[in-house]
Formats: C-alpha cells, structure tokens, sequence
C-alpha cells in the first residue's frame, strides 16, 4: 500500500511533466516560474528547520557515548567515540558527515538455529556512502552549466568522473554509481520484510523520485540527447536573472527539470533534510566532559539548597561524637 502510494504519486508527477511542455506557454512554466518557485521554497524551508532546530534548547550534555569517557590518567580514553573536546568533536563529525562511521559500525541480527547471530551491515555502510558521494559529485559536476568561465576544480572533476571513457559521449562513473546505490537501497526496502513492514510513504517516495531524477538524467545524456549549450544558455540566465527559454531543448530536459524542482520542494519538508540536521545533533555535535566540569540546567527552578559545607556546619558536634569524619575542626 505505502510503495503504491508513491509509485502512484511518481507516476503522476512524470504524466504532468509530460503532458505539460506542449507549448512555449508550458515551457515557460517548466522552465523558468516552476524551478525558481522550487529553489525558493528550497531555501525557505532548510533556512526555517535550521532556525527551529538552533532554537531547540539542549541544557545538558546528551553526547552518545561509544566509548571511554575521560577521566582518570591512567584510564585511556577514546577521543572519537566519546570526544572530551571540541578537537575530538570536530573530528567525530568528520568521520560521520564523510565516511557514515555509525552506520559503518552497524550490526543486524539474524536467527540461526533458534540463536540470535549478529553480524555486519557493511553493503547498507557501502551502497550509503556510494549514493551520497555520487550524489554530491553530480551536484558540483553540474555547476559546469551555471558558471562562464568553467571553474578548473569543476572540469578536473568532470575529467576524473569520467577518466576511463566509455561510450560517446562519456559515461560518469558517479551516473553508474548513483543508479545502482538507489537502486540497492530501494530493493533492500522492498525485499526485507521487517524494513517493508516499518517503511512509509516517506521512506519510499524519495527513493522513487531520486531514481527517477537519475534515469531520466541518463536518459538525455545517452539516448535523447539534448544541446547542453541551450541548457547552459538557460541555466545562466536563472543565474543572471534575466532567463529565456532557448528553442529545441528538448522534452527530456523539461522532465528532468522538473523532477529535480519536486525534489527541491519536497527537501525541506523531507527526512532528506538530515543534511543539515546532522550538524546540529547534539547526540554527535558536544563533548562529553560532564566529569570535567558540572553543567547547570538554566531553566532550573530556583530552590534554597543544604550544602555540605552547611550540613556539616550544623550537625559537626554529633558527627565528632559518633565518629564520623568532618573536613573542618
């Protein structure tokens, strides 16, 4: 039922592009109200769950903790997996936001024998890490069509991404990649039974969408060719603000376009904005030095409160007499 719902939306989405660019009317839609509309409520949206989420109070230290906590000299403690300062933060998050390292040290648990096993996930750690790079490599690829002179660092990387050159024109290896990371991860959704079971709309919807994104993106480089001078004409005009729509681009183009505008929108409403939550997770972004030093809760209510030092103060006589040790005399 949930994957209908999203196959169905999807489907829905491809047959409103399709039946739309019928007229320069339409391609003036698609093309310039449309993927400026998108991008705005792109940035509206990240920019308003950012905000929320920096407002989030967190009054203590709620790191998770993996691993040895600080302490004692002589206790060795892990930088990483419990980080006491903002050095071992730093390089905590780089390890997560990079190189997925909690998913890497992911375990699943299986049956055998009536006893539980548990065992690696590393293919979810590799098709993970595989998606997202490939991801973000096309991303910055495509920036060739918003820039006049071309960055060098964009053709150096254009120029790795496709360094074995195969076919005409090129084939990425990042376009090989993506297509069969989301690919990957969709079918493991569909196929496990306990991830089909939890897994929503939500979960399966932008599974859709991206794979879609990526074969119709596949599709106008290797079968349905469109004039990426055109594109690029187009594309600087968003940029400069000025933008026309160049004749003879192309249905495909106008597709694509408009599923990476759906994607655009649906960001921010998403669970795909963990790409900015991830950053202010305070499970991962503090450090664990609550034996270092005490943490007060702002919020806390006023209350007059017995201090040792006063406890003592008053009862020293009947602790003396009964033997009990008191730091003063």
């Amino acid at each position: 039922m949930n994957l209908g719902i999203s196959f169905t939306a999807v489907i829905l989405l491809l047959l409103i592009a399709l039946g739309g660019v019928a007229g320069i009317e339409a391609y003036s839609l698609f093309g310039i109200i449309i993927p400026y509309a998108a991008f705005l409520a792109f940035l509206a949206g990240v920019t308003y769950r950012i905000i929320l989420w920096a407002k989030s109070p967190v009054p203590f230290r709620i790191p998770t903790t993996c691993g040895q906590q600080k302490s004692l000299p002589w206790i060795e403690s892990n930088p990483l997996e419990s980080p006491h300062n903002t050095p071992g933060v730093i390089g905590r998050m780089v390890l997560e936001v990079l190189f997925f390292r909690s998913l890497f040290r992911n375990s699943k648990v299986e049956l055998r024998g009536g006893k539980p096993i548990y065992g690696g996930a590393k293919w979810l750690w590799l098709a993970g890490l595989a998606f997202h790079w490939s991801f973000l490599i096309i991303v910055f690829r495509h920036l060739r069509f918003f820039f006049e002179p071309v960055p060098g660092c964009v053709n150096l990387l254009a120029t790795l991404d496709g360094l074995f050159e195969i076919g005409v024109p090129t084939l990425f290896l990042t376009d090989a990649l993506f297509l069969v990371s989301v690919t990957y991860l969709f079918l493991r959704r569909l196929v496990i039974p306990y991830l089909r079971y939890i897994s929503l709309p939500a979960d399966y919807f932008p599974l859709l969408l991206i794979l879609a994104i990526g074969l119709s993106g596949f599709l106008m480089r290797h079968v349905y060719k469109v004039d990426l001078y055109k594109v690029k004409e187009l594309a600087l005009g968003w940029v400069r603000f000025q933008p026309q729509i160049p004749e003879g681009i192309g249905w495909i183009f106008y597709l694509h376009l408009f599923l990476v505008s759906v994607l655009l929108a649906y960001f921010p409403m998403s669970k795909l904005v963990h790409m900015g939550g991830v950053f202010l997770s305070p499970t991962r972004n503090l450090a664990n030095d609550n034996r270092m030093r005490r943490h007060v809760n702002p919020w806390n209510y006023p209350v007059k409160v017995h201090t040792y030092e006063e406890y003592e103060d008053e009862f020293r006589d009947k602790m003396k007499a009964a033997g009990i040790p008191v730091e003063r005399e």
